[in-house]
């Protein structure tokens, strides 16, 4: 058995569901030693469209808010929903100077917490520099072709897999949709790596997001 499992994380910065699923995300990869496949998406892909996600606003915010409750973690969500593929280029040159946990955890916390508008370069120039990424670089990859085909790869292969939404998490063949199937993800890694103790099973990772937010 590898002491290494790959976990494909499909992700859009415009999720509150993503939000949610960053909360718990890396406690899961560090237990685990799991080694994450980043695969951002940007814009309106995976079936959702400006005014389908318009239309579903007030039922996915009270959703969310009831989850943010249960879980003790702020939600302060902007007026709208905002483009998210200035923040998804930003992540694959934070995945390329290895600070792309601190960048998903601040530009997440900027969106959903503060209530900031992440599609204003601005803004993740901001939490760029506060976590050490150059506001030079970081602005020439808000505009990289690059890194632009590599999200539609991105997205492509989320439809080759039909991906119908985010956060989806991919583990061998096995592919589990929502931040609400993290339980069923850890029950797939201790399946395939069992060299770890298992967590503990009196609580799922969602019951215990006060002790994940203080680890990010």
């Amino acid at each position: 058995m590898s002491d290494v499992v790959e976990v494909r994380l499909f992700f859009n910065f415009r999720s509150p569901y993503c939000y949610l699923a960053s909360k718990t995300l890396w406690p899961i990869v560090d237990q685990f030693r799991t080694r994450l496949l980043w695969r951002p998406v940007g814009g309106w892909d995976l079936r959702s469209t400006p005014e389908v996600a318009k239309s579903k606003l007030p039922l996915v915010r009270q959703d969310v808010a009831r989850f943010a409750r249960h879980m003790g973690i702020p939600f302060n969500p902007p007026p709208m929903t905002t483009e998210p593929t200035l923040a998804a280029l930003g992540s694959l040159l934070a995945e390329q100077q290895g600070l792309l946990r601190p960048y998903i955890v601040e530009v997440m916390r900027a969106e959903w917490a503060e209530g900031r508008d992440i599609g204003d370069p601005q803004v993740l120039l901001a939490v760029g520099e506060r976590i050490g990424l150059s506001r030079q670089a970081l602005t020439a990859a808000f505009s990289d072709d690059a890194g632009r085909r590599q999200l539609a790869d991105n997205a492509q292969e989320a439809a080759d897999l039909g991906v119908i939404g985010v956060p989806t998490f991919v583990i061998g063949e096995e592919v589990f949709w929502g931040q609400d199937r993290i339980d069923f993800v850890l029950h797939e890694l201790r399946e395939r790596w069992a060299g770890l103790p298992a967590p503990d099973s009196s609580k799922s990772v969602s019951e215990t997001s006060d002790d994940n937010n203080r680890t990010l």
